[in-house]
């Protein structure tokens, strides 16, 4: 995707309250992967790899220095829980990349590799801003997909140019971006996201014999316009069903946007149909993958086991709310590895990696009406039976509440604007389908991300906020058969022991 521009504005610590006993580093995240410093985006070039899992992602290691390098950062985990990360490892370092190396995605090679086993792809774009008075859409700008290869993950070989600008039909603009790769039916398949003349998203397809040599397939559109712009392109498969994945932009305007430009979220492809054959596919079918306040530019993957599994970006591209507090070194994380499956009525679901649940401590139980105290912001909240109007509030502030058919996540210092806990975070609300009562409900805290699970995963909110207590206080409010809590363990030392 594009480059983000830093937030409007930053908090400043006295905005946000903070005093000695309140330091930044409670911010950090313990299973939420962030790099020990530095800006953070899309996660890019997903896979699980010779048994390792590799989550790439788009950095920026000396922000906040103005116009920050952005390459791809790189960490690795045996278990989706303890990760160790290790720095910048695609750097905008030719001629085809100067003003960037963009998102893009990971293949793995079966026996491609010199000691036998498999071998690893990544395929991404380069971005270059030509020098001269440009809007940089229709001219100016030169968008090449690029690809490295490595035996191992961590050795990577050398840059190898893919296409250019003239090899994108001559309707498109200069945006093009984020290759999504796969193989299948003897074929290697590729959508990159693009913008048209006309100011018009959608996604081009190419195919090739080998991964390489590419041409020219065709376009997936939707019947009507849906914003100017379609970034991070995914193609996802779940139960015999295909859907498209996209982030469009220009979207503001919608009535379910809440205000925002930037979105995420999937349409399925007709049955019986494959995403790279599809005709004009159904705008009103587009669903959101979250209805919180940051997230966007998500990209699956399927592991050893068969599942698929959805890592996001906690962020968004411009952000009307606050999201880099001052003082800090670092900016943004990723959401926990979501498995996804297919519900009844295609539908996708997500849930927490199973994984997570060894970070877990003792388990408590939290009465209704009752409160309970952790030493520090990492928790895993589940309830069970969870009755209307029912509201899990946390310091006080942040509250969930699942009432009228549906979910609603607010803070209750909105009013205070970027000065609050939300840093201007307001309310963001999620109907079930049908309007049927929500009766499950599962919160994520992890220093300043917090992750909501609904309705067996159907409904699912992302945030950042900045608590100010150096412990957490859970409260619950309303009927409820059970809830439970449990502490949850760090993650990450690896990498923040690093920092």
């Amino acid at each position: 995707m594009m480059p983000t521009r830093q937030p409007r504005r930053s908090l400043r610590s006295s905005d946000m309250g903070m005093t000695k006993a309140t330091s930044p580093s409670s911010w950090r995240c313990g299973f939420h992967l962030m790099p020990p410093v530095g800006w953070l985006n899309d996660p890019n070039g997903l896979c699980q790899f010779r048994g390792v899992y590799h989550v790439f992602h788009q950095y920026s290691p000396a922000w906040p220095e103005p116009n920050a390098p952005r390459g791809w950062g790189h960490a690795t985990s045996c278990d989706l829980v303890h990760w160790e990360h290790h720095g910048m490892v695609i750097a905008p370092d030719t001629d085809d990349e100067t003003h960037g190396s963009y998102s893009g995605c990971a293949v793995v090679l079966p026996g491609a590799a010199a000691d036998g086993g498999d071998a690893l792809r990544l395929y991404y774009t380069g971005n270059v801003k030509e020098p001269g008075d440009y809007d940089y859409i229709r001219s100016g700008r030169r968008a090449t997909q690029l690809m490295i290869e490595t035996d191992d993950g961590f050795a990577l070989g050398p840059k190898r140019v893919l296409m250019r600008n003239g090899d994108y039909p001559i309707t498109c603009s200069c945006h093009v971006r984020d290759p999504k790769v796969w193989r299948e039916g003897g074929a290697w398949w590729m959508i990159l996201g693009a913008r048209d003349l006309f100011d018009r998203g959608f996604v081009l397809v190419y195919r090739s014999d080998d991964g390489v040599a590419w041409a020219f397939h065709g376009q997936v559109r939707t019947r009507d316009d849906f914003g100017y712009m379609w970034e991070c392109p995914d193609r996802i498969a779940l139960d015999g069903r295909e859907y498209l994945s996209f982030c469009p932009q220009g979207m503001e305007e919608r009535p379910w946007a809440c205000g925002l430009r930037d979105q995420a979220g999937y349409i399925p492809v007709p049955d019986g149909v494959c995403l790279v054959e599809a005709p004009a596919l159904d705008a009103t079918a587009f669903r959101r993958w979250d209805a919180g306040f940051d997230f966007y530019a998500p990209q699956t993957f399927t592991d050893d086991a068969g599942r698929t599994i959805l890592i996001g970006w906690m962020g968004l591209p411009e952000p009307p709310y606050a999201s880099a507090p001052a003082g800090m070194d670092w900016c943004h994380c990723l959401t926990v590895p979501r498995v996804l499956s297919r519900a009844a009525g295609g539908a996708i679901t997500q849930a927490p990696a199973p994984e997570l649940e060894a970070l877990r401590g003792p388990e408590r139980e939290l009465e209704p009406g009752g409160a309970l105290k952790l030493a520090d912001h990492r928790a895993d909240i589940v309830l069970a039976g969870v009755g209307e109007g029912t509201v899990l509030t946390l310091d006080g502030v942040l509250e969930v509440r699942c009432e009228n058919g549906g979910v609603t996540l607010s803070f209750a210092d909105a009013a205070a604007g970027e000065a609050g806990v939300g840093g201007g975070r307001a309310r963001r609300s999620c109907a079930a389908d049908g309007g049927r009562a929500v009766r499950d409900l599962r919160v994520l805290v992890d220093g300043s991300a917090v992750e909501v699970f609904a309705d067996g995963g159907r409904i699912v909110f992302a945030t950042r906020w900045f608590p100010r207590a150096d412990e957490l206080t859970v409260t619950l409010a309303g009927a409820c058969e059970r809830a439970r809590l449990w502490a949850m363990g760090d993650g990450m030392a690896a990498t923040w022991g690093a920092a």
